[in-house]
């Protein structure tokens, strides 16, 4: 598993924690398709190395946790692996299968797919300069399973739709208020405050902890079904106009048109 060499991402090791950070802070910290792969790849090395307690994904900088997708990749034109041109479901699934908690450790904006993996990850503790939310349906596009059905029992429906529908952002605070994150601390704290979450879990049982976490999956296993499915239609709708005009839109620094008058 110690095969890859990474461009886009730091990989460490210390103390019985795994810290992946994604290095694209003049983007963001935004993904493209070799960050997916790296990211992925990452996880499962550290997932399975038995040395390894806890895993801390986080990003560069202090501007982003994550953005999702790189912007300057038009999705239409995406040709690498998975349903939509970058292997999002597989890095969704590595985040769930493997038998370490992942624990996010958020500084600035976890907007988009960066919130989906904020979402995702067993654990999130955020500093203060944290901002999240969804921009899907600004951008001409959605996340149709983990990002959807998931986030709703993490904050639950309501919330979710709001997230969703509307697009608005988010503080820490507020975050912490609907469940999204475990806990806040001012951003000169983040640092310790994660190592002190990571520290108590290498003390407990990794057996008893990969129970718990094949346990607390199950519940909602059937979600990965329904996000293979509406990913293959996502990859249908990112052909359209409509999308293509969001894309479009972004470029230009404009408003998307998603309703242009019929001809007359």
């Amino acid at each position: 598993m110690n095969d890859m060499k990474y461009n886009d991402v730091l990989y460490e090791e210390c103390d019985g924690v795994a810290t992946i950070t994604v290095n694209r802070s003049d983007r963001l910290n935004a993904y493209r398709l070799g960050t997916y792969e790296e990211v992925t790849h990452a996880i499962h090395r550290a997932g399975w190395n038995r040395e390894v307690g806890a895993i801390v994904l986080t990003g560069a900088g202090t501007k982003a946790f994550g953005i999702g997708g790189d912007a300057a990749e038009k999705k239409s034109e995406r040709a690498g692996w998975g349903t939509i041109g970058v292997p999002v479901e597989m890095l969704h699934a590595a985040i769930r299968d493997v038998p370490k908690p992942v624990i996010a450790k958020v500084r600035g904006y976890a907007i988009g797919g960066g919130n989906v993996i904020c979402t995702l990850c067993d654990l999130t503790i955020a500093a203060e300069s944290a901002v999240f939310g969804q921009v899907g349906p600004k951008m001409g596009s959605v996340d149709p399973g983990f990002g959807t059905a998931y986030l709703a029992r993490v904050i639950g429906e309501k919330k979710a739709r709001e997230m969703w529908y509307l697009c608005r952002r988010y503080t820490a605070r507020e975050a912490l208020a609907m469940g999204l994150v475990n806990a806040v601390v001012p951003d000169d704290e983040l640092d310790a405050e994660v190592a002190r979450w990571c520290a108590e879990i290498y003390e407990r049982s990794p057996t008893a902890i990969a129970i718990a976490k094949r346990s607390f999956n199950a519940d909602t296993e059937s979600i990965r079904g329904a996000s293979n499915l509406g990913f293959n239609a996502v990859a249908l709708y990112y052909q359209t106009d409509e999308a293509k005009e969001a894309n479009a839109a972004f470029r230009e620094k404009r408003k998307p048109n998603f309703r242009p008058k019929a001809v007359k």
